[in-house]
């Protein structure tokens, strides 16, 4: 026992005198103390290491809390140290604490979601083994209450992992990375719902998706905007003239001076953006009907021959610009966020001087601090954001789930 102690505190050496243990930090020459005088925490492992004494053989031992009194970066490595302690032993473990429950790799983990006092009736799952979706992601559903929102972006920087929580506030919000795994995290928690009862979205940025694959992702519950990317949603009108009333700036002026300077941008890539618009559809179509059987080779080049043909991509490259010149003309400012992917437009737009701010940066913060705040200014950047998505209030404020409801079963 006092070797693995000193394998967790290596600071911390364990003398006996007396039949008593005594503790000493290295290189210290004071007088040796007692347990008494040990933290909180250094108490709460001495009791584990001494209680496993103890423990009769092939016990099935209960732990209330694991992470109580110690610190988050060495919970998990003590409590392996404990088990290592005792192979014989079956540990089950209560918590709350969803970074130590996602830490348990390969060990079964049993959510419960309620108890009836009354009927003293247990309502409980356990987690399904050997699914797609990550240890991790299984203890965001069982750390939350309310319905998943699985989003693009990193956790920490992206402007996805800033804006949507406050946005959609009644979701647990789970940045994911990629556009594919949140449509494959959605689709999977959603074919799980018997299991976990939440009724799981995503959110990937529309990009230069068409109607149709909008539609599809919609049915198949991922939440796309009517704007390209996450920046754009930042320019939508209803935001800016919120920013620009704010900082007691002339909203209207604000809002057809960012509108003539995108309208300018986009006018001058149109070509560009055409191509790329091109690009993606014509590679869409390619996985679609290259998908086929075919007797032999021969058949396959025949096939891929004909597609150049059948598909026209410098009619649809001209049809786009031609589609793209008339937003321009006929100032469709929300058209052209729809198809225009540039991340210099909000810098290039200058919104954030005309707004009284003084860089993009600000002005993406500021927007922030007004969904913090959640007054009027919140209320009409929250609106303007949820309608570009296609979806009402009550979609976005989704209902959450009785999961006090027992099933008798």
């Amino acid at each position: 026992m006092i070797k693995d102690w000193q394998e967790v505190f290596p600071e911390n050496k364990v003398l006996r005198e007396g039949g008593k243990l005594l503790f000493r930090r290295n290189n210290d020459a004071a007088e040796a103390y007692s347990s008494l005088k040990l933290s909180d925490g250094e108490k709460a492992v001495l009791y584990y290491f001494g209680a496993l004494q103890y423990a009769p053989e092939k016990a099935v031992i209960f732990v209330d809390s694991p992470g109580m009194f110690l610190h988050p970066s060495i919970t998990g490595f003590i409590w392996d140290k404990v088990e290592s302690m005792r192979p014989d032993c079956t540990f089950v473990y209560t918590t709350h604490d969803v970074e130590f429950l996602s830490a348990q790799r390969g060990n079964a983990i049993i959510w419960v979601r309620g108890y009836d006092a009354a009927k003293q009736t247990w309502d409980y799952a356990v987690l399904p083994p050997n699914s797609s979706i990550s240890e991790d992601l299984y203890a965001t559903l069982v750390g939350a209450r309310k319905p998943v929102l699985f989003i693009e972006g990193d956790a920490t920087h992206s402007i996805d992992a800033k804006l949507y929580p406050l946005v959609f506030t009644d979701y647990t919000v789970k940045s994911l990375g990629s556009c594919n795994k949140v449509i494959e995290a959605t689709r999977t928690f959603n074919d799980l719902n018997a299991f976990h009862h939440l009724d799981s979205h995503g959110i990937v940025d529309r990009d230069r998706r068409d109607a149709q694959e909008v539609k599809y992702l919609r049915d198949k519950k991922i939440f796309v905007p009517d704007v390209a990317e996450i920046e754009n949603i930042l320019m939508l009108e209803g935001v800016i003239r919120t920013v620009a009333r704010r900082h007691h700036r002339n909203e209207n002026r604000v809002f057809e001076h960012v509108k003539k300077s995108i309208l300018g941008q986009f006018k001058h890539d149109i070509r560009q953006q055409a191509l790329l618009h091109t690009r993606h559809r014509v590679k869409r179509i390619m996985e679609y009907r290259i998908d086929g059987r075919f007797p032999n080779i021969n058949k396959l080049e025949e096939h891929m021959a004909n597609l150049v043909n059948e598909i026209n991509p410098r009619a649809m490259y001209e049809n786009f610009c031609k589609e793209f010149h008339r937003y321009v003309v006929n100032g469709d400012y929300q058209s052209v966020l729809r198809v225009y992917n540039q991340k210099s437009m909000l810098p290039g737009s200058n919104v954030a001087a005309l707004c009284g701010l003084n860089n993009k940066d600000s002005y993406i913060n500021d927007i922030i601090k007004i969904l913090k705040e959640n007054g009027r200014d919140a209320e009409c950047i929250r609106r303007a954001i949820v309608h570009c998505f296609g979806i009402d209030e009550t979609e976005a404020s989704a209902p959450r789930p009785d999961i006090s409801a027992i099933n008798d079963d």
